[in-house]
């Protein structure tokens, strides 16, 4: 595993940060609705919030936003030809300026559209299971919250049994166990049965 950090990768790691901190939930919800979603529904501002606060139109603004906001660094990372370690760290960047984006005091959102986005241009397979694995649970369990954490736990299996680097089998790790933390509230209405 190489640990070196060029230039570039860190001029990209920086900028990836904060693009992936834009609150576009918040925005678009704003503009479009004239609604704050974290004042309505569970507070958050990705975008099944975003959905339910702002309607349709918002919602799915906000996941396309959310997941390019993945999709872009990482790409552009190849473009440049960065090695593994350092698309790993651009990958965590923007999956971190969501869930704790400067913009917001570090209050985002719950990163199931990032984690996606990232793993597009970097292992598209893996991204495809786990988004079947979400499939197939929101349908059995009309869940959204469980289905994105069971997709997030499975991460690193597909990873492992797709042959991903060790980069990307710790960097699926930490996505999915991140995202399944920020799920806490959702947990525990889970548990209590109150879940929506």
């Amino acid at each position: 595993m190489a640990f070196s950090l060029s230039q570039p990768a860190l001029l990209l790691l920086t900028a990836t940060y904060f693009m992936g901190a834009i609150p576009f939930g918040l925005l678009f919800s704003r503009w479009l609705s004239g609604k704050d979603p974290r004042q309505h529904g569970s507070g958050n501002i990705g975008a099944t919030n975003a959905l339910r606060t702002g309607g349709k139109k918002v919602g799915i603004l906000t996941l396309l936003a959310d997941i390019l906001k993945g999709v872009i660094p990482v790409a552009f990372a190849f473009q440049l030809g960065l090695n593994e370690f350092e698309i790993a760290l651009i990958a965590l960047a923007a999956f971190l300026g969501h869930i704790f984006p400067i913009y917001l005091k570090f209050k985002g959102g719950k990163g199931v559209a990032t984690m996606f986005g990232v793993l597009i241009p970097w292992m598209p397979w893996v991204a495809l299971c786990s988004f079947v694995v979400w499939l197939l649970v929101f349908k059995l369990s009309k869940f959204v919250s469980l289905a994105s954490m069971l997709a997030g736990a499975v991460l690193p299996v597909f990873a492992w049994l797709l042959d991903a680097t060790q980069e990307g089998i710790m960097t699926c790790s930490l996505l999915g166990s991140l995202m399944i933390i920020r799920h806490h509230s959702n947990i525990k209405r889970l548990i209590a049965g109150t879940e929506d």
